[in-house]
C-alpha cells in the first residue's frame, strides 16, 4: 500500500466515528433532553403567562371554547390563556371539541391593551 492512501483511510475512519457520535441512544441516562426543554420552550400556561414576548411555547391541554373568529380559550393543569389559531393552522379533516386533547406550538404574544395570548402556528391532536 502506498502512503498516499493513508490520509484517505484515516479520513474515512474519522468520519465514521463522528457520524456514530452524532446519533445513538437518547433514552434515560443519556445526555439528550426532551425537544421542548432543549430548545428552551415553555410547556405550561402558567410559564407562558410570565414569559417574555415571542418566547416559543409547546402546550398540551384542551381548547375549552371559541371566543371570536380565530380566538379560543386554552386550558391545561396550570391555568387558562387565550390562543389565536388561524384557520389554516388547524389539522385538515379533523374535528376538535372541548374534550379533545391537543398540543399547540406557537409563541407568547404580549399586547398593551389586552391580556397576553399565544399565537399558534400548529395544532396537533393527541387523542
Amino acid at each position: 500500500m502506498k502512503l498516499t492512501h493513508l490520509p484517505l483511510i484515516a479520513a474515512v475512519g474519522l468520519f465514521s466515528t463522528v457520524t456514530f457520535a452524532a446519533g445513538g441512544y437518547t433514552g434515560p441516562g443519556s445526555d439528550a433532553q426532551p425537544a421542548a426543554a432543549a430548545a428552551g420552550q415553555i410547556t405550561t400556561v402558567k410559564q407562558a403567562q410570565a414569559a417574555a414576548d415571542d418566547t416559543k411555547v409547546v402546550l398540551e391541554g384542551t381548547i375549552t371554547k371559541r371566543i371570536s373568529s380565530e380566538h379560543y380559550e386554552f386550558k391545561d393543569a396550570t391555568g387558562s390563556i387565550q390562543v389565536e389559531i388561524d384557520h389554516d393552522d388547524w389539522p385538515a379533516g379533523t374535528s376538535v371539541s372541548e374534550n379533545t386533547k391537543v398540543r399547540l406550538t406557537g409563541e407568547v404574544d404580549h399586547h398593551k391593551q389586552k391580556p397576553t395570548d399565544i399565537d399558534v402556528d400548529r395544532v396537533e391532536i393527541l387523542q
